[in-house]
């Protein structure tokens, strides 16, 4: 009998909430709806009047005076649209517009009613008054409660809660009740608002709309068990990066889901929708405020060229070309060696970007035939550099790879660049690069050196400049991605060390700067960017696993496994004795390097491409070591050589 009737309910609801979420009442009909029942209501007010005496009062004499009542309240109900709301989302405002519309038109039946007596204007604009006020007070309370009525019916028929999802959403502003309205409009959603959190102090301890609005300090753990809390909403239009980071990590910390509300602008036809609201990325919580950038400059500088972007399905080359797909470039030039990820770029291409015009090249920037082909062809005007083996522990086990990719490929591209009029090549670089303890970072720092005596070697017609920056998140096989897999694995997360910190930024945010800084260069420049504080990895790991919903060690372990070859614990952006510049933009400053002898330079470089694979994994990093002094190996992995290839090293390169 019970489940009999909890069927029923269920039916019920599932029935009222179809009725009010597929069908929503015309605004005529609400004009029509409220006319009716001026127009009945009235009837009333003259029964009501004579005691329900039905032989005390003349029916066409009442008919007269109800259509005469009818018009006026129709005239002011047009006026002030009191028709215009959902019934079933009435709000103070729009029960207010009914108050207006009433009390109007019942103080102009008065006013008509004494104008007509003192002017013998017949008994059709007599009115009673008693019965005009007896009106105005029943078609009052009776248009009130049918709109609470029906708020009340929609409110119990979306309180199924499917899978009930208790949020509190912060911000009791415009955007936060916005919100609030859209989660009530679709249940089927899950959400369920039990309060709003806004900062200013007027507002806390008061009620909006039905609502409790706190303030955050009272959002404490207690709360949070009390409430039975699941998540926080975040929608508020202006909130600086550093209190949004604030707010995320506090609310985290409480175990919360912290959620985000887009930006207006990506809403589905001028309409959020529930499923728009999201998780919140991991870059929120950098606190980092958004890149602003010289549009117009760099639009002048792009417009009507060819571009070659190296590495372009990379994390870096593809944002790159997104970030080009803005401008009214004349062609860009893909090349990559990767040809999945070169197949997914293209498709991409394709979908979002219809009008770029674009050659995609498979291909590899150490086969200089190719790569000479390429520039023969295209004649590129800019060329961004963004190919390179990066990851430090391949690196370490394979230097004559990151000698033949980094050193070589980079080599091939700059002389191609040189011998085919190239007004700028960009190369991008790594923080790794400074004071290197693996062989990717003095590879890079190699190519830097590289670059700066090609650029010394051309007369400058080719304007080089190189972006030094850190870590990017979520770029292919770096901390975030196998975090994230660890974590829907069920762990455990395995960092290095406890200490290990590293500089961060959004890959949107470093090609910007990428951009930026290539068309503010004069030539032979490095271009540091401003990182921001360093993050420790520990920190970013239970960060992680917090924001899905986790709790670390109870239901995430982290693991530390040890520093990795050539792996630091801290990631420096200059070494000792260089000093930076300032540029007109706060984010970028040119790094004062150490200036080389670059013809001898040139030609040790040249002489360790030539000679690859003609010597050892040491002997490869030793002459790394004579190229960059800086460079030390931390655990001394790559100083143990015997005297036999210390002696046949010469041998061997001349």
């Amino acid at each position: 009998m019970k489940d009999k009737k909890l069927n029923l309910h269920l039916f019920l609801r599932e029935k009222a909430l179809m009725l009010f979420s597929k069908y929503s009442m015309p605004r005529w009909m609400v004009f029509i709806f409220d006319s009716l029942a001026v127009f009945c209501m009235f009837f009333v007010a003259y029964i009501l009047r004579f005691n329900f005496d039905l032989h005390a009062f003349s029916f066409p004499l009442a008919f007269s005076h109800a259509f005469v009542t009818f018009v006026v309240y129709a005239i002011f109900n047009l006026v002030f649209r009191s028709y215009s709301g959902l019934m079933r989302h009435s709000t103070l405002t729009d029960i207010s517009y009914v108050f207006i519309v009433t009390t109007i038109s019942s103080g102009t039946l008065i006013l008509i009613t004494l104008l007509s007596r003192l002017m013998n204007c017949g008994e059709v604009f007599n009115i009673p008054i008693s019965i005009i006020l007896i009106h105005y007070v029943s078609i009052t309370v009776f248009l009130f409660f049918v709109r609470v009525l029906i708020k009340l019916v929609f409110r119990w028929a979306t309180n199924i809660h499917y899978e009930s999802n208790r949020v509190i959403i912060y911000g009791a502003g415009e955007l936060g009740f916005i919100v609030k309205r859209v989660l009530l409009t679709d249940p089927k959603a899950g959400f369920n608002v039990v309060g709003v959190i806004d900062d200013d102090s007027s507002l806390q301890g008061k009620k909006i709309n039905g609502i409790p609005v706190y303030g955050f300090n009272a959002i404490t753990k207690d709360f949070v068990i009390k409430n039975r809390l699941d998540s926080m909403i975040i929608a508020i239009n202006k909130l600086s990066s550093e209190r949004k980071a604030e707010m995320i990590r506090s609310a985290i910390d409480l175990g919360l889901e912290v959620l985000d509300t887009p930006s207006v602008d990506t809403w589905l036809n001028g309409q959020l929708q529930p499923r728009q609201i999201r998780k919140v990325k991991l870059e929120d919580l950098l606190g980092r405020d958004p890149i602003k950038i010289d549009m117009d400059k760099i639009g002048k500088g792009l417009n009507d060229k060819t571009i070659l972007v190296t590495g372009a399905a990379g994390s870096i080359g593809a944002e790159i070309v997104r970030q080009l797909a803005r401008f009214r470039i004349k062609q860009v030039i893909l090349v990559d060696q990767a040809e999945t990820p070169v197949f997914h770029l293209e498709n991409e291409i394709k979908s979002k970007f219809s009008d770029l015009n674009y050659h995609i090249i498979l291909g590899d920037i150490t086969n200089s035939r190719k790569m000479e082909i390429i520039f023969r062809e295209f004649k590129p005007e800019i060329v961004f550099h963004a190919a390179a083996y990066k990851h430090v522990p391949l690196m370490e086990e394979n230097p004559h790879e990151a000698l033949r990719v980094n050193v070589g490929g980079t080599k091939i591209v700059t002389d191609m660049a040189v011998k085919y009029g190239a007004d700028k090549f960009v190369m991008i670089s790594t923080d790794k690069s400074v004071n290197p303890s693996s062989v990717m970072g003095a590879s890079k720092r190699t190519c830097e050196m590289l670059v700066q005596s090609v650029a010394e070697k051309s007369g400058m017609k080719t304007k080089f400049v190189i972006t030094r920056f850190g870590n990017v998140l979520g770029s292919n096989g770096s901390v975030i991605p196998i975090f994230t897999k660890q974590i829907n694995e069920g762990g455990p997360i395995t960092v290095t060390h406890p200490d290990i910190t590293r500089y961060f930024m959004t890959i949107p945010e470093a090609c910007e700067l990428v951009l930026e800084a290539g068309f503010m260069g004069k030539g032979n420049e490095i271009y540091v960017f401003d990182m921001g504080d360093p993050i420790k990895i520990s920190d970013l790991a239970l960060q992680m696993i917090k924001l899905s919903g986790l709790e670390p060690e109870k239901d995430i372990k982290i693991v530390y496994t040890g520093l990795r070859p050539g792996e630091k614990l801290y990631e420096e952006l200059l070494t000792d004795s260089e000093k930076t510049l300032p540029t007109h933009h706060p984010k970028i400053r040119i790094a004062q390097v150490q200036k080389y002898d670059y013809p001898i330079l040139l030609s040790k470089i040249e002489l360790l491409v030539r000679n690859a694979y003609l010597l050892t994994k040491e002997e490869v990093v030793n002459l790394f070591k004579e190229i960059v002094p800086e460079f030390q190996s931390p655990d001394g992995s790559h100083d143990k050589q015997s005297k036999k290839e210390r002696a046949g090293r010469k041998k061997r390169v001349i």
